[in-house]
């Protein structure tokens, strides 16, 4: 028994809870985590990089196909699904590789199974996985998020027998099908249309708000609209699905859009709906863990209304990206040794990789409102930086800076164009930092670039 006491249990090995536990083990802490499946969590395994790597092939047949606006001419080029799928498990593969050999590196104990919280003791909290019983000085609780399923008529039904997939089943099918429809138009669902759409799927995305991306700036969202609308994208706005039929590879979505019933017929529908956090079934309720619309409840340094137990990750339902995970595993790990730490929330950015990709960070100017903030917003087309022009034939990218009117800071930037995704962090920097925009005209960005756009912005600013 003695070898199965922890200073630290972690319980998920994704991107909050390997992260941690390698933190934990270089504090000193002796430190176990429990996974049910694959090392690195959805994110390495059914998220972030199976969808880029089925993006990037994208990509370079996009590059191919209209290479002659740069005066280059492929002729030919075409695309193995098939052989993107081996290259995706290929990648998966090195980098759940990667984290068991970190994992080993910092003397972290892997335990392969799911834990459950069976209360506490004088000698700590009790885990139970399979057979096996393990004490914890302290918790992490790492158990992330899974896809929602709506419960729409004939929905549910259809996820087992193919008609329908999640997030996780589409990285796994080797055919291209004929026409998808997407439920959910939203992050995922945005770029698995955008993948679909490139490699010569018809792609219908069906979304019960009256726009795409979620919170993403309401101009900006336009832009991506009318960019895969160019692509022969459908969207169907403000429209809500009420049935599903079909059997699979032959299917059909029913929806409600301005008082009428329509249909669209499909191969294949994909549900992108939102995620929620895996909390069911771990034992919360016996140590009395609270939760909030079915996530657990933490402040910014993690802690949850137990102490001695911590939530990292989308179980939490904070702010359900990876990055998110990382940063909040860190802030809980360094609560434990009694640092100073905390998760600012404001300034984590959010991307959606496709093509224009989209990076943003902090307050919109609808957001600022809402928040009673007196904010007013800037707008500069990346047209004016020479890069983007040279890469881009008719680009329509932005960037949209947010700020303060009392004090002139940067409360949030926004932007749609090439680079998003590698620009985005420095902004995250001038909102965390809250820098002003006097600070940021001061600083040399290099030339030429694209990131030399928010620069220009700032002088646009009285």
């Amino acid at each position: 028994m003695a070898d199965n006491k922890f200073d630290l249990i972690v319980l998920g090995g994704g991107p909050a809870g390997y992260n941690a536990a390698e933190r934990a083990a270089h504090e000193g802490m002796k430190t176990l985590v429990i996974e049910e499946r694959e090392l690195g969590g959805v994110c390495l395994n059914e998220g972030c990089i199976p969808t880029k790597t089925f993006l990037y092939s994208a990509k370079i047949l996009d590059y191919a196909h209209h290479g002659d606006k740069y005066g280059v001419t492929v002729t030919g080029a075409s695309l193995d699904h098939s052989k993107v799928v081996d290259r995706k498990n290929k990648v998966v593969k090195t980098l759940v590789s990667g984290v068991g050999a970190k994992m080993k590196g910092a003397g972290v104990t892997v335990h392969r199974g799911t834990g459950v919280i069976k209360g506490k003791s004088a000698d700590g909290f009790t885990v139970v996985s399979g057979d096996e019983t393990f004490t914890g000085s302290k918790l992490l609780i790492c158990t992330g998020s899974e896809a929602v399923v709506p419960p729409v008529t004939g929905l549910r039904e259809a996820v087992p027998e193919g008609l329908a997939v999640t997030n996780r089943e589409i990285l796994d099918i080797r055919e291209i099908p004929k026409s998808i429809v997407v439920i959910g138009g939203g992050v995922i669902g945005l770029e698995m249309a955008s993948y679909f759409n490139s490699v010569g799927s018809i792609v219908t995305v069906i979304e019960m708000l009256d726009k795409i991306a979620g919170p993403t700036d309401a101009e900006i969202s336009k832009i991506l609209q009318n960019n895969y609308a160019k692509r022969g994208v459908e969207f169907k706005l403000g429209a809500k699905v009420t049935a599903v039929s079909g059997r699979k590879g032959k299917g059909s979505v029913s929806y409600e859009m301005g008082g009428k019933t329509e249909k669209v017929d499909c191969d294949l529908i994909l549900v992108s709906t939102g995620r929620r956090a895996r909390t069911a079934n771990i034992g919360l309720e016996s140590v009395g863990v609270l939760t909030e619309r079915g996530a657990i409840k933490t402040d910014e340094r993690c802690r949850t209304s137990v102490p001695g137990i911590w939530a990292a990750g989308d179980v939490n339902g904070r702010i359900m990206l990876a990055h998110t995970a990382y940063r909040e595993g860190e802030v809980a790990v360094a609560d434990m040794v009694g640092k100073a730490d905390r998760v600012d929330y404001r300034s984590i950015p959010s991307v959606i990789y496709t093509n224009p990709e989209v990076g943003s960070v902090g307050e919109t100017l609808d957001s600022a409102k809402r928040a009673g903030i007196d904010a007013e917003e800037h707008t500069l087309a990346l047209r004016y930086s020479g890069r983007y022009v040279a890469e881009n034939e008719g680009g329509d990218g932005i960037v949209k800076i947010v700020v303060g009117k009392a004090h002139k800071n940067i409360l949030g930037v926004h932007m749609i164009g090439s680079y998003a995704s590698e620009i985005i962090y420095g902004a995250a920097a001038m909102v965390a930092r809250e820098m002003r925009v006097d600070d940021v005209r001061r600083l040399v960005f290099p030339h030429p670039s694209v990131c030399e756009a928010i620069r220009e912005a700032m002088f646009s600013i009285n």
